[in-house]
């Protein structure tokens, strides 16, 4: 049996070839595109979860307190990050922020339910207990919180802190 010259299959191989490689190429740049609809997936769940647990929380606080007006019946946070070595601000990932918010919203639930009126000694006593504290964020790594402002308007207790990965050792 004879076996045919490879001469003649030069040009079906070559364009084979070519075919192959573009599916390939064409493979991993929709592997790429569909991991990264799932990375914004992913956080556009956690902040619809963290908004989800923020709204049934507010819910039972509002029931509960629907007699009460001078109370604190909210806690809302505002983290800004802190800046690097050079002066640039570190920016955290939406998931890291959500679990500092709900461990800061955790420590500051003490405040729920006290009078707006006596919230001048308790807010002295949150800064000194929340002042330099470390958090736990995604991965181990671990930020220092140092509280900026509090202001209570209308039963909201509304808080400012930094955020910044604390410094190894």
């Amino acid at each position: 049996m004879r076996v045919p010259p490879f001469y003649r299959f030069r040009r079906l191989s070559a364009a084979l070839g070519i075919f192959v490689l573009g599916m390939v190429a064409g493979a991993a740049v929709y592997n790429g595109l569909h991991a990264a609809k799932f990375d914004a997936l992913v956080e556009r769940l956690h902040e619809t979860e963290e908004k989800l647990g923020e709204y049934e929380l507010e819910i039972r606080k509002l029931a509960h307190d629907r007699d009460r007006r001078a109370v604190i019946r909210a806690v809302v946070l505002h983290i800004e990050t802190g800046r690097g070595p050079d002066g640039t601000p570190q920016p955290l990932d939406a998931v890291t922020e959500a679990r500092l918010k709900q461990q800061l919203k955790r420590d500051l639930a003490a405040f729920l339910g006290h009078s707006i009126y006596d919230i001048d000694s308790e807010a002295r006593l949150a800064r000194l207990l929340l002042n330099g504290k470390v958090y736990k964020g995604l991965k181990d790594a671990e930020y220092l919180v140092e509280i900026r402002t509090v202001l209570v308007a209308e039963g909201t207790m509304t808080v400012w802190v930094t955020a910044r990965p604390r410094p190894p050792g």
